[in-house]
């Protein structure tokens, strides 16, 4: 039995990657401070009894003895990363630093969840591995997209210098159940005013894309990830290579939740990107992984959870 620290284990993805380790037979220690996170997404694990839950904040010291570190903590969506940007930056590289010296200590494996944000507004499309991006340093989205390209420049420097066993994924678009209903992000959003028959709101003229992929999909590449043995550290795209625009895509889900709302359209944010696909041709060689979820299908998983939701907050 391994054991496995999941820092950001009560938010959308990490509730769902400490489920998954869980029924492998691994005991799991879910660390999170509950920013973003919430108790609410990993309240039927509890009473497992190889489960442990502890309130805590990376930025700070913290020890435990794991054979395995899941490096998730971070607010992700532009709400929350934005309200508090000092500490969503210390978080990304003070927290990283904490989690990389613990892996040290424990000579434990750690995997770094970054993030497609890295490549910026990419000038390159599809954005591959070896893509530096086009990242504005001083911009409002800075605290994040720097902060976890820094967070790879601690991982490297811990793995060239101390030897530490690391891996790097960078997450694109993801959805599923268990996102926050106020998070700001697409697919929440737009669930969420179709459901109640409300404007959905397209920031710009609708003609960006973006990939979306199936939550169960992406804990299934990150799980292969963290226990490939072939010497792959990354980093590696994990998300759907399925582009569409964001005008479809409100379209689609106005479709499948037979909403009456109307598009309005909004000014686009400052360096919100105007593509976003990964290029997967390295997940699929080194990991032989790809999505499997078809679109509609996730998107009804997804419904599904955010009208129970809305009905139990009303």
């Amino acid at each position: 039995m391994k054991k496995i620290l999941v820092t950001g284990g009560a938010g959308f993805i990490g509730s769902h990657l400490c489920e998954k380790l869980l029924n492998g037979g691994n005991y799991v220690i879910c660390l999170d401070n509950f920013f973003t996170g919430k108790k609410d997404n990993i309240k039927h694990l509890i009473s497992n009894k190889n489960f442990e839950l502890v309130e805590h904040d990376i930025v700070k010291d913290y020890f435990t003895e794991v054979n395995q570190i899941y490096n998730l903590a971070c607010p992700a969506s532009p709400v929350a990363y934005q309200y508090n940007p000092i500490n969503t930056i210390k978080t990304c590289v003070l927290g990283t630093l904490n989690m990389l010296e613990l892996a040290k200590k424990n000579d434990a494996r750690i995997l770094q969840s970054s993030t497609s944000e890295i490549y910026g507004n990419p000038i390159m499309h599809p954005q591959k591995e070896e893509y530096w991006g086009n990242v504005n340093p001083i911009g409002i989205r800075s605290c994040y997209d720097e902060g976890k390209r820094c967070a790879e420049t601690l991982m490297m420097d811990f793995h060239r210098q101390n030897k530490v066993d690391i891996r790097i994924i960078r997450i694109f678009n993801t959805y599923g159940p268990n996102m926050d209903i106020n998070d700001g992000r697409v697919v929440s959003n737009f669930i969420v005013q179709a459901l109640q028959d409300k404007d959905i709101t397209i920031y710009g003229d609708g003609s960006q894309t973006r990939s979306f992929c199936y939550v169960s999909d992406l804990i299934d590449g990150i799980i292969k990830m963290m226990n490939n043995e072939f010497d792959f550290i990354g980093p590696v795209n994990l998300g759907n290579p399925s582009e569409r625009t964001i005008l479809d895509f409100a379209k689609l889900i106005i479709e499948l939740t037979n909403s009456k709302s109307k598009i309005v359209y909004k000014n686009l944010p400052q360096d919100d990107p105007i593509k976003r696909k990964p290029d997967i041709s390295l997940a699929k060689e080194k990991l032989k992984w790809e999505p499997k979820v078809d679109i509609k299908d996730g998107l009804a998983k997804t419904i599904e959870y955010f009208d129970k939701k809305l009905k139990e907050n009303n």
